[in-house]
């Protein structure tokens, strides 16, 4: 009875109430529909603030705008880097539904906060008029804006850390058709953010700018709490990895391992990682309460019968030839010295990554300037320029399905590989396109200053001037040619660096792993931000002035500042091309051809 009871039952799963998940019933495409639902409403909510948020901290908190910009780029680094506790406490103490659902709850919470300040004056800095001055916002207040951002970035954080994983979690790992549906999962993933960001930056941003900020703030308030219903309806088709403790401690107790081992035991250390190959029975001595959560974990992560040879260094950890009681507490099995070495192959690639979310970070902010110098409008229609995020959403939103249903089955059938394209080849596409993007950039911006010149040549106008406020006589649908680009970049990267992430990590740290994508994203933001002002001052000191400053955009040398961002996308593509080579996949169903 009970080895029937086991063949049924997913092995290392549970269900929502702790018990364990039974095969047919829990898991799969159903599963995960309701976590791209979710996705939808979850994007909404962050993005809806988060897109026009400076907006509201410069007119109604009465912050200077490089403050306002200071304190969203601060937000949006934070809520990011926070997917990484999200992700930590999915693998080690919670489930992925639990830390999903408390962080919803959290980023409920500050968003109400929000919402309470946006619609009682009185929690505000008085308006600014003739009689009274622009005070910014201080004190009490300023603790009740700051801690409703705060738990949202915190709630933020957990929803990014845990929601992806608990989506691809449904799949499994073990069959062709699990892993070709994981695929498809990561791709609408992506596909149903967009969907959140589009309305986010055209409905929300619209309310915000006409009904006021108490209804935008309340719009997210109410997309997020419909959220946890709809994530909750989804409860008995789930099925939940059980945690199997803090993957951080793991990760520095084979470091401290290996260290002490080669420090005190180096005569013997080769000798110890003979006996280990020719003994596979030794690593199963180790903690069995962690051990048990490791045999729980999916079949993929199987204990190893030999150490490998990649980073021979760490294989010192799993040295057990010595007698001094200190090493009883360090003790580690292959299998945890080679779930570090696999953590530790993913960094470069996640670190080539860097480079292109500062391009997307630059064209966010220039290439908005660009289209406000030039003509917007549409027939009668005038496109405001901050508009021009919904691009490289439409762009997304279009190559997700293209890709889902046309491009993966035709590699699949030319490679005759299960995967068609692996995740490294789908990486390196998008940080070529990053390439492609910032070049076209440069060249629109040419094209941009040249009809500038021209027209202050011919009609005299002032437009190169310090009162240059007329469109130039170019329409802002060139800038479209650098978002199809970046959209694209994005699609391809993102998408598969979060299946990257998650099929190579080992099970017990599959979160923590998914979430390096969203941070990525945030130091990405941070070093672009490092990036202009090193531009700045080396330019400042060679030159009459520095290329990214003026009167107005005409001023700028922008276009060199592309050019520059694409030479260095350029090296970090022949960067990522090193690693990429090297590496071994060590999942399921892919291959060692990168």
């Amino acid at each position: 009875m009970e080895l029937e009871q086991n063949k049924r039952s997913w092995e290392g799963y549970v269900n929502w109430r702790n018990k364990p998940a039974l095969r047919g019933r829990h898991g799969g495409m159903l599963a995960a529909s309701f976590v791209l639902v979710v996705e939808i409403l979850e994007s909404l909510a962050f993005l809806a603030n988060a897109s026009n948020l400076v907006l509201y901290l410069r007119q109604y908190m009465h912050m200077s705008p490089s403050k306002s910009a200071n304190n969203v780029t601060n937000f949006m680094g934070t809520a990011f880097l926070l997917a990484l506790l999200g992700g930590f406490l999915s693998d080690a103490f919670f489930t992925t539904y639990h830390i999903y659902l408390i962080s919803a709850v959290i980023e409920f919470l500050g968003l109400i906060v929000l919402t309470v300040q946006a619609r009682v004056p009185s929690l505000k800095p008085p308006a600014c008029d003739a009689a009274t001055p622009c005070n910014e916002v201080s004190g009490g207040k300023a603790a009740m804006l700051f801690a409703g951002l705060y738990l949202v970035a915190l709630g933020v954080g957990g929803v990014k850390g845990s929601l992806p994983s608990h989506g691809a979690e449904q799949f499994d790992d073990n069959t062709p058709s699990g892993r070709r549906q994981r695929s498809t999962f990561f791709n609408y993933f992506v596909f149903c953010l967009s969907c959140g960001a589009l309305i986010a930056v055209t409905f929300v941003v619209w309310v915000d700018d006409n009904k006021g900020w108490e209804w935008g703030f309340g719009i997210s308030t109410i997309a997020i709490f419909v959220s946890i219903p709809v994530f909750l309806a989804g409860s008995t088709t789930y099925r939940s990895k059980i945690p199997s403790g803090s993957s951080l401690t793991t990760i520095l107790k084979v470091l401290v391992a290996a260290s002490l081992n080669s420090c005190f035991n180096s005569r013997n250390s080769s000798s110890a990682v003979v006996n280990l190959t020719s003994t596979p029975s030794n690593p199963h001595s180790g903690s069995r309460k962690q051990q048990a959560g490791k045999e729980a974990s999916n079949k993929a992560n199987k204990e190893p019968e030999a150490l490998t040879n990649t980073l021979k260094f760490l294989n010192k950890a799993a040295d057990q030839n010595n007698n001094n009681p200190i090493y009883s507490s360090i003790e580690c099995t292959m299998e945890q010295v080679e779930d570090v070495k696999i953590v530790l192959k993913v960094l470069p690639i996640f670190a080539c990554t860097i480079i292109l979310n500062c391009c997307l970070a630059q064209l966010s902010t220039f290439s908005v300037e660009q289209a406000a110098t030039m003509d917007t409008k549409l027939g009668s229609l005038k496109v405001p320029p901050a508009s021009l995020t919904i691009f490289p959403v439409l762009f997304i939103m279009v190559l997700a399905p293209i890709y889902d249903h046309i491009i993966t089955p035709f590699a699949r059938r030319v490679t005759k590989t299960e995967m068609g394209i692996t995740h490294l080849q789908r990486i390196g596409i998008g940080l070529v396109l990053s390439i492609v993007a910032m070049a076209v950039a440069a060249v629109v911006e040419v094209k941009r200053k040249r009809v500038a010149i021209e027209t202050h040549s011919n009609n005299n106008n002032n437009l190169l001037g310090h009162d240059a406020t007329k469109p130039l006589p170019i329409t802002f649908l060139w800038i479209a040619f650098q978002y199809l680009f970046l959209g694209s970049a994005d699609l391809f990267t993102f998408a598969g660096l979060l299946e990257f992430f998650f099929t190579e990590a080992p099970s017990s740290m599959r979160s923590l792993a998914t979430s390096l994508s969203w941070v990525s994203l945030a130091v990405g933001y941070y070093v672009s931000s490092a990036i202009v002002s090193i531009v700045n001052s080396v330019t400042g000191n060679t030159s009459h002035r520095p290329w990214l400053s003026g009167a107005n955009l005409n001023h700028y040398h922008l276009e060199r500042f592309y050019w520059l961002m694409c030479v260095l996308s350029a090296l970090n593509f022949l960067h990522y091309l090193f690693w990429a080579i090297r590496y071994k996949y060590r999942g399921t169903g892919t291959t060692n051809n990168n």
